[in-house]
């Protein structure tokens, strides 16, 4: 279904794995910059890190595909991209998956560089490469204008603001409201 291994021009989205801990921490998991609009706050020890990366590992079978950031030509790791397959019914049943959410976070010595878009992109275009998938979304804060941008290079559209729909505790402690992009076939 969706691949393991996502490559592009410059970079290699992988699986995670317990030994990118320390590159994680240092490169963007501590960085309160890079979490401001994010959903969890700023790592406060390598060992948040490598915990998170073990939760990582159960996530896809959820229904989650995390995939490390890295430059194909030197293995650096630069930020995290993730993928969660949606298919409910209205009571509850499982269906097969028609549509995906992704978030992502990037080291802020990369930003501004096109990484993110590119990694975005080629996510959207595996995952609608699925005969049973029609629909990519994602969401920012509606103050995150950097990330709505990226979205908006990647291909998606602009579909509107959602209320009160994402919590940034970085930001408030109450759900704020967010820019919903989508790309579809």
């Amino acid at each position: 279904m969706i691949p393991e291994v996502v490559e592009t021009a410059r970079l290699r989205l992988r699986p995670p794995r317990l030994e990118d801990a320390e590159a994680m921490f240092t490169t963007w998991a501590r960085d309160p910059e890079v979490a401001r609009y994010l959903t969890w706050r700023p790592h406060a020890s390598i060992e948040d890190t490598r915990a998170f990366l073990r939760s990582a590992q159960w996530a896809e079978q959820e229904g989650h595909r995390p995939w490390i950031i890295e430059r194909r030509d030197d293995g650096r790791v630069l930020g995290m991209i993730g993928l969660t397959l949606e298919a409910k019914n209205a009571i509850g049943g499982a269906l097969a998956p028609h549509r995906a959410s992704v978030g992502y976070g990037l080291g802020r010595a990369y930003w501004g560089q096109g990484i993110m878009t590119e990694a975005l992109r080629e996510v959207i275009a595996v995952t609608l490469a699925v005969p049973s998938m029609y629909r990519v979304y994602a969401y920012c804060d509606v103050e995150n204008l950097a990330s709505a941008r990226v979205m908006e290079k990647a291909g998606m559209s602009f579909e509107g603001v959602l209320r009160r729909w994402g919590v940034h505790p970085n930001r408030s402690s109450e759900p704020r409201d967010c820019r919903c992009y989508a790309a579809v076939r």
